[in-house]
């Protein structure tokens, strides 16, 4: 013997019913939003879905190794656009490490985009790259691909490697612990010492 359960309405009731379902369609038919309504009413559009978090520490490591650290004030993840992507803002520092977990080399910015997924982290404005050997790298965007672990730009450029070396490009590319680089359309004054220079 199988449950079944059945319900009972009374005539009042179905009468009851009726008018109420007779208002609901009414009230359907009539009043009509758009999805683009609707979502900024209920704020689920794609627009509001970030996540948003404050003085965060991310560490990014490749095989159990520790690569990098990154400090952020601000942090916005965005899941809901077609390539998720995080905003950093108000300023970052990333330390890149070698295997003896020693810094190779510090970045600052006051801005960076992240798309995980590709494995890019685009950083802007007042970027600073500093070894440790003191070489600076100075420029206004740069890409960190974690995967390749290299930097790459192809915005002006400038690099102090001594108090009078300073060199200018257009364009770079760059091991993240900047340890080397190879600078485009290079320029520049470079102090060079008299016993080296050929007769």
């Amino acid at each position: 013997m199988t449950n079944k359960q059945f319900s009972i309405m009374t005539k009042p009731a179905r009468n009851i019913l009726s008018g109420i379902l007779f208002w609901t369609v009414f009230f359907f038919v009539s009043c009509k939003n758009s999805n683009e309504e609707i979502e900024n009413l209920t704020g689920n559009s794609k627009a509001h879905q970030l996540d948003k978090a404050t003085d965060v520490t991310m560490y990014y490591s490749d095989k159990g190794q520790m690569k990098a650290v990154i400090f952020a004030k601000e942090f916005f993840r965005n899941e809901a656009a077609k390539a998720p992507y995080a905003d950093i803002k108000k300023g970052l520092k990333v330390e890149f490490y070698n295997d003896s977990l020693t810094i190779e080399s510090t970045l600052t910015a006051k801005s960076a985009r992240i798309y995980e997924v590709e494995g890019n982290v685009i950083v802007r404005e007042n970027v600073c790259v500093v070894n440790k050997k003191g070489e600076q790298l100075d420029t206004e965007e740069l890409v960190w691909n974690q995967k390749l672990d290299k930097f790459y730009t192809d915005k002006k450029v400038k690099i102090t490697t001594a108090p009078n070396q300073t060199m200018y490009g257009q364009g770079l590319e760059a091991s993240a612990d900047f340890s080397w680089y190879k600078i485009n359309n290079l320029k520049g004054n470079i102090a060079v010492d008299g016993k080296d220079v050929p007769n």
